[in-house]
């Protein structure tokens, strides 16, 4: 911080009274921040009058104000070394440590003058302003008041004394601690009335601390101030966006758009502008926000703000490839830009460059120590390859009275963000008490997930299934092999192999069918809210019997948070040989369904916190040449995310379609999940 007000200019150095009336017109440069004319002024002076102490200490403050602090400390240095026991000279020099940001060397040498005289208000609000450049807030503000109990009401003191409070509040908002932030805030409103500065800081501080409705009642008190009107709307919007209002948010953001005029703050309308094409992008408004992002480029064509928006509007439609483009350019313009770093940061990693984004986050860290948003990043970031367990308990049954009870664990250790080794058991027993069968599986198995290309990973699992059922005891080879493929923006296709044992009830168990399939997922989504799955599997069996099966799903997402999406399913399924007595097996099967699915994704809730998922469908089912059949089908989630590492769920599932069991009845599920990540970070990373 340069300290241009805070000292005594040079009219308290008249050497005559008549010669200082000669240097009015400099002094009247100086008291109005003409500095470069009070330079010219004061240097032509000198040229007549080389040894005038005034003209001297007053053409180093011209000098050090207009652009040239270094010179102006060593003009100092000279007038101290030719009055070393003058104040007023001694003040000078140490506000032009200040100007050369030198505030270790500034804090000792007004200690020193304040201990000369401990009464100089310049000297003590001199040091104040040391030591809140030096971020000492506790002590800065003890020797502003020293200072204010020489001057009463002093003006720069009160100013100084205001933006400490505000560097204090936001060093305790860098180290979280809130309501020390807080404290400090509301303690200088209560000094400064309806200051605004202090209370866009206080609802910046409420934003942080997740407390929106707190933040919305400062906006809603700046929006009520003419004078800040369109900034307590701006961060009406804000608020709104982070309720899960977009809506709402467009709504505030277009008001305070519609209110930029000529005359407009130009630091106003850039934050206005940005906010409304932020709330058109949130509410996927994306070809009227790359229509006001087009007009700004055409204008600002190299400006971080106006790339920042660009990069955002290609991250919601999954151009990450043009986003990193953009963050590139931003940070060759400012390598220190938080928009810049984290944002490219956003972008390598949905692109699957994830030791590329641990780089960008970590160098966003290095500019903004403990920012929240990039800690959480990293945080969500280490989730993905910290090591987890996951266990899983369900019971089923069916009104073919088959019952089955079944365990599952599973752990992931990932080894570095590539590789992941995987290792699963299962139990499950099932019987029937009208047949009187009864039989028990065990599942081993391990494997690894590999990420090939950004866009390309590899899974394979490989295990042994050990069965024991009423007539027959045996074990078999059972895999899993699969490439998870992102061949363009907004697709994914999933193919692979999988060997496994029929395993629905005691009976089949008891016969060792042994299925090998070969499948396919394909998933399109688009930045219209339209998506479309489907699915391909072709089966041949040990029983020398094939199954075809396809399942395809057109959707549309109403809602994003929490997410709601309505759709029409349709299944076909085909067996080579039909053998009704030993599982479901129809020439031809189809079923048409709508269902709407609501979900809370457990990853992205808060610890603390409930998750959920709820899905409802129903339809029509065609078996062969048989009449059609209504169906209905539901599936429910419920849990609660007790910390970052730990959540638990219950679960369960009602259908009456026939495809959902191997003997074509009504079943049902119900089962009980916990998940607990092992660590709080990834085993690789220190």
């Amino acid at each position: 911080m340069k300290l241009k007000y805070y000292l005594p200019l040079c009219l308290a150095f008249f050497s005559l009274l008549g010669f200082s009336q000669n240097m009015q017109e400099g002094f009247t440069y100086l008291e109005t921040g003409q500095y470069q004319a009070a330079e010219s002024f004061f240097k032509t002076v000198l040229e007549d009058y080389p040894n005038n102490k005034t003209a001297r200490l007053c053409y180093g403050r011209a000098v050090g104000l207009h652009n040239s602090p270094e010179q102006a400390e060593v003009l100092f240095e000279n007038l101290l070394n030719d009055f070393p026991n003058d104040f007023e000279v001694k003040l000078n020099y140490g506000e032009s440590l200040l100007w050369n940001s030198k505030f270790e060397k500034a804090k000792t040498y007004f200690n020193v003058l304040i201990q000369e005289d401990p009464k100089s208000f310049p000297a003590l609000l001199s040091y104040a302003n040391t030591l809140s450049n030096l971020k000492m807030y506790e002590d800065a503000l003890i020797y502003v008041d020293k200072a204010l109990a020489v001057s009463p009401g002093n003006p720069n003191a009160l100013t100084s004394k205001k933006y400490m409070y505000l560097g204090y509040a936001y060093q305790q908002q860098q180290a979280q601690n809130y309501d020390e932030a807080e404290r400090l805030l509301l303690e200088n409103l209560s000094i400064f009335k309806d200051d605004s500065d202090t209370q866009i800081n206080l609802a910046n501080l409420y934003l942080i601390a997740n407390r929106l409705d707190d933040a919305t009642t400062v906006y809603q008190t700046l929006e009520a101030n003419p004078e800040y009107n369109i900034t307590g709307l701006n961060g009406l919007a804000l608020v709104a966006h982070l309720n899960e209002n977009d809506p709402e948010a467009l709504e505030f953001s277009e008001l305070a758009f519609s209110k930029l005029n000529i005359d407009s703050d130009a630091k106003i309308k850039q934050a206005t502008t940005e906010r409304y094409i932020q709330a058109l992008i949130w509410n996927r408004k994306y070809a009227e926000a790359n229509t006001q992002i087009s007009s700004l480029i055409e204008t600002h064509p190299n400006e971080n703000w106006v790339l920042a928006l660009r990069a955002t509007l290609n991250i919601y439609k999954s151009d990450f490839k043009e986003s990193v483009a953009d963050y590139n350019r931003i940070l060759e313009n400012d390598s220190t830009s938080f928009d810049g770093n984290l944002g490219k940061a956003n972008a390598l990693k949905a692109l699957g460059y994830y030791d590329d984004a641990y780089i960008s986050a970590e160098n966003t860290l290095s500019f903004y120590t403990n920012q929240k948003d990039v800690s959480q990043f990293i945080k969500t970031l280490n989730t993905s390859f910290t090591p987890s367990w996951e266990t899983k308990s369900y019971y089923s049954f069916d009104n073919g009275d088959n019952k089955a009870y079944a365990i599952q664990t599973g752990i992931e250790i990932p080894t570095s963000t590539k590789l992941k080794w995987l290792a699963s058991y299962g139990y499950r027993s099932t019987s029937n008490k009208i047949t009187d069968n009864e039989a028990q599986s065990n599942n081993f198995s391990l494997g690894l997930s590999y990420q090939i290309l950004p866009n390309i990973t590899f899974k394979g699992v490989g295990g042994i299934t050990a069965a024991k059922a009423s007539t027959n005891d045996y074990t078999h080879f059972v895999t899993d092999v699969s490439f998870n493929i992102k061949p363009y923006k907004l697709q994914v296709l999933d193919i692979g192999y999988k060997r496994e044992i029929q395993n629905f009830n005691a009976e089949l168990l008891d016969r060792e069918i042994v299925m090998n399939h070969a499948y396919a997922n394909y998933n399109l989504s688009t930045n219209f809210k339209l998506g479309w799955f489907t699915q391909y599997f072709y089966t041949w069996q040990s029983d020398d019997n094939a199954r075809n099966l396809l399942f395809t799903s057109l959707y549309y997402n109403l809602f994003n948070k929490p997410a709601l999406k309505v759709g029409l399913n349709y299944q076909y399924i085909t067996f080579k040989n039909q053998v009704p007595d030993i599982y479901f097996s129809p020439e031809s099967f189809n079923a048409f369904e709508i269902f709407a699915n609501v979900i809370k994704n457990e990853e992205t809730t808060k610890p603390k916190s409930w998750f959920y998922e709820l899905t409802a469908a129903t339809g029509f089912q065609y078996i062969e040449d048989d009449s059609s059949q209504m169906t209905y089908r539901i599936q429910g989630k419920l849990g609660y995310k007790f910390t970052e590492r730990a959540m638990l769920n219950l679960y369960g599932t009602q259908s009456n379609i026939a495809s959902a069991t191997a003997a074509g009845f009504n079943y049902s599920e119900i089962g009980l999940r916990f998940k607990w990540y092992l660590f709080d970070k990834p085993l690789f990373r220190k």
